[in-house]
């Protein structure tokens, strides 16, 4: 049997590299979890957002910070606080991606009623 090679659009393609950047930067568990609390919530301290995700371990949400802040998506912010505090928030690029949050939320509230009654 003959295979047919399949020719993409070139914006097809741009389409998939774009969607695959994204998996890379958000990929994982926790991300996407601690995006949506800085976005539904503002700033957070460290331990705040640890209680607000629940399960996730220090050493992990430290590390999850850190590629977020690399990435450009949060601020990493030390106030002059006693003893010293830690705050995250949003940046304007990481405020972005609010459509995709709000989309993945509603998708898995119907998801939640139609699948998991």
């Amino acid at each position: 049997m003959e295979k047919t090679k399949i020719e993409l659009s070139e914006q097809c393609h741009m389409s998939m590299k774009a969607i695959s950047d994204v998996q890379d930067l958000m990929g994982g568990k926790w991300k996407y979890l601690i995006i949506s609390s800085l976005y539904f919530l503002d700033k957070m301290r460290f331990m705040d957002l640890k209680r607000q995700i629940g399960t996730i371990a220090p050493k992990v949400l430290s590390k999850e910070l850190k590629d977020l802040e690399v990435n450009h998506l949060i601020i990493r912010t030390v106030c002059n606080t006693k003893p010293i505090t830690v705050e995250y928030e949003l940046t304007t690029l990481g405020r972005s991606l609010h459509k995709i949050i709000t989309a993945m939320a509603e998708w898995g509230i119907d998801y939640r009623s139609t699948v998991l009654k």
